[in-house]
C-alpha cells in the first residue's frame, strides 16, 4: 500500500544510501581546497590527500591493521560487558519496584561522574594492563543499555500485560513472550547509543599508558607533530562508528520486520 501512495519508494533507499554520504564528501573537498589554496596550514591541518598517503604506508607497513585489531578486542570485549550488565539491570530495576529502589539511584549517580576523574582509581584498582580499558569502555556503554531497556520495559502496552493475564501466562513467560519484545526497540535504540558511547570511551582508555591501539598511534604522533597521523587516528574511529552504526540498524530492521511500520529488509531506516 505505502508504494502506491509513495511512487517510487522501492528506489527510495537506494538513494538514501548515497546521499548520505554526499555531505561528508563535499566537506572533505572542501578541506583539500582550502589546504590547496594555502587558507589552512598543512603544519597544523594535513590535507585529505596528505592522510590518505600517510594511512597507506601505514597499511603497507602493517601499523594500522594491528593497531586497528587491539582496538577493536577492546571495544568489541567492553561492549559485551556492558550489554550484559545493561540488560541484567535494567530487568531487575524495571520488573520489580524494590529491584529498582535497590539499583536505579546508584547507577544515576555513577552515570553523572566524569570520566577522566574515574581514571586514577581505574589505574590503582586494575593496573595498566587491558583490564582498566575494557572496562572503562564497558562502563560508559551500560548507561545507554540499562537507560533504554528500562524505559521499555515500564512503558509496554498495559493491554498486553492485560492479555498475558487473561491467557494465564506465568511470569517468567510474560516477560520473554510479552514484556522483551515490546521492549525491544528501545534496547535496540540504546545499543545504538552504547556502541557510539563505546567509541568514544576507546579513545579515553587507550590514552593510559596504552603500548598499543588506535589511541597510542595517535599519542606517538602528537610528540612528533605528526598531524596526518592523528587525523588517520580520528579517521579510523570515526568509520569505525559510521559502520558499527550501520550493523546494529540492519540488525535492528532483521529483528523488528514484524512492526505495521518498520522498514522492510533490505531497506533504509
Amino acid at each position: 500500500m505505502l508504494s502506491t501512495i509513495l511512487p517510487g519508494r522501492g528506489r527510495l533507499p537506494r538513494w538514501r544510501d548515497v546521499s548520505r554520504y554526499a555531505s561528508p564528501l563535499v566537506l572533505v573537498a572542501l578541506w583539500q581546497v582550502c589546504c590547496s589554496a594555502g587558507l589552512l596550514s598543512t603544519r597544523l591541518v594535513a590535507s585529505p590527500v596528505q592522510i590518505g598517503v600517510t594511512a597507506w604506508s601505514l597499511v603497507r607497513d602493517g601499523t594500522l591493521e594491528a593497531n586497528l585489531g587491539i582496538s577493536l578486542l577492546r571495544a568489541v570485549a567492553g561492549l559485551s560487558i556492558a550489554l550484559l550488565v545493561g540488560i541484567g539491570l535494567a530487568l531487575v530495576s524495571g520488573l520489580s519496584r524494590a529491584g529498582e529502589d535497590i539499583v536505579d539511584a546508584p547507577l544515576q549517580i555513577m552515570r553523572t561522574l566524569p570520566v577522566l576523574a574515574l581514571v586514577p582509581l581505574f589505574i590503582l584498582w586494575f593496573g595498566i594492563g587491558e583490564t582498566p580499558k575494557v572496562l572503562l569502555v564497558a562502563l560508559g556503554a551500560t548507561f545507554p543499555v540499562y537507560l533504554n531497556l528500562h524505559k521499555g520495559i515500564r512503558t509496554v502496552d498495559p493491554k498486553l500485560l492485560e492479555m498475558a493475564r487473561t491467557l494465564g501466562l506465568s511470569r517468567g513467560r510474560t516477560v520473554r513472550d510479552v514484556i522483551l519484545p515490546a521492549a525491544l526497540p528501545d534496547l535496540l535504540v540504546g545499543v545504538r547509543y552504547a556502541v557510539g558511547v563505546a567509541w568514544l570511551m576507546l579513545v579515553v582508555a587507550e590514552q593510559i599508558n596504552a603500548e598499543s591501539g588506535i589511541g597510542h598511534m595517535m599519542m606517538d604522533a602528537e610528540d612528533f607533530l605528526r598531524t596526518d597521523i592523528i587525523l588517520v587516528g580520528l579517521a579510523v574511529y570515526g568509520l569505525l562508528g559510521l559502520l558499527s552504526d550501520n550493523l546494529v540498524r540492519g540488525l535492528e530492521r532483521w529483528l523488528l520486520v514484524w512492526r505495521p511500520l518498520s522498514p522492510r529488509r533490505g531497506e533504509g531506516a
